[in-house]
């Protein structure tokens, strides 16, 4: 039996018999069971963000229209308990429509700080690549640091704060290229397919019991959970322990993409502390304090695939940074003991 299939004994564990993070195991059903209701198929998309929420990161999504990313997201906001906003990024958005502005106060005489629509705990950034860098640059300290600096003053965002934004990976007219430093910003990248007849069939099932288009609305998604309770499952993950061979085994695989032959650039040490937090969160889904190595499988093409790029000639080749990075991640050796 491989030693990470049980606690190993130098684990500081007060109870064995239950781990720490088994609440947190219960906390995503009660929450996946309730999105679930309205959000049919696509649980590979629905448990990564979820695990993103938990590991404290953001999520860009890159998928076709008509997919639910705005439904998903309303859903989460919902059953969470949190608030959501939405901003749809087009050509003119200026940084100020993101972060909000001083505007003056008659009755004040003064100027005062009017939130923009990023003051929110869920907030959904649609089609993000359709404005330009100035306009992603607002996001950069709002998703890294949770505050918006305006005119030398810090406004705290609450907590949880988690971004989704979204891309279309076929109309490129009218877009901008993502800067790398934002991109390194996201927890996951996840690319999101059509789903399967049956789902499909699920969905068109699911409109016929409803009058009109609001979904969410009309089948009355229940809260069942708060926004202190995000954050306490957010510190059980944060208390999973990581033993020393899984976190050279992240460490291998993220030194790895900045000599694999086919990647220009390799990730950054921020791609392992990603892995590492994902890790962690994926462990707890599972009802484990300790993470393995399947838990680091489960997320490193998430969290890679946009913090490499492909040389010129792989490129040529028609190769895909999906089957790189699992050709890179068979050659890492898997610490069994």
């Amino acid at each position: 039996m491989s030693e990470f299939e049980k606690l190993p004994d130098n684990f500081d564990v007060e109870d064995e018999t239950t781990p720490r993070s088994s609440g947190v195991s219960g906390w995503a059903e009660r929450v996946l069971a309730e999105v679930n209701t309205v959000f049919v198929g696509q649980e590979r998309l629905t448990r990564s963000v979820l695990i993103a929420l938990l590991a404290d990161g953001h999520v860009l999504i890159e998928s076709v229209p008509g997919l639910g990313k705005t439904l998903l997201v309303r859903a989460l906001g919902k059953v969470l308990g949190c608030a959501f906003n939405r901003i749809q990024f087009t050509p003119d958005l200026m940084p100020s429509d993101v972060t909000g502005t001083p505007i003056f106060d008659e009755k004040l005489g003064d100027f005062r700080f009017r939130p923009g629509p990023v003051f929110t705990q869920l907030l959904l950034a649609d089609e993000i690549n359709r404005a330009p860098a100035k306009t992603h640059s607002a996001l950069l300290e709002i998703m890294q640091e949770t505050k918006v600096t305006i005119d030398g003053v810090s406004h705290a965002i609450e907590r949880p704060f988690l971004v989704l934004a979204t891309q279309n990976p076929i109309e490129q007219e009218g877009t901008y290229h993502l800067p790398e430093a934002q991109l390194d910003r996201f927890l996951f990248k996840l690319v999101v397919d059509y789903p399967s007849a049956d789902e499909e069939a699920s969905i068109l099932r699911l409109h016929t019991r409803i009058l009109g288009t609001d979904v969410l609305h009309a089948s009355n998604l229940m809260q069942v959970t708060s926004p202190t309770e995000v954050l306490e499952a957010q510190r059980s993950c944060e208390s999973v322990t990581v033993d020393d061979r899984v976190i050279n085994y992240i460490s291998l695989i993220v030194r790895k993409t900045r000599q694999w032959p086919t990647f220009s650039l390799g990730a950054s040490p921020r791609a392992g502390v990603s892995m590492l937090r994902a890790s962690r969160a994926v462990a707890a889904l599972e009802g484990r304090d300790f993470a393995l190595p399947d838990d680091v499988q489960e997320v490193a093409i998430p969290a890679l695939r946009h913090r490499v790029i492909l040389t010129p000639e792989a490129e040529v080749e028609g190769r895909g940074v999906d089957e790189l990075l699992n050709e890179l991640l068979r050659s890492v050796e898997v610490p069994l003991s």
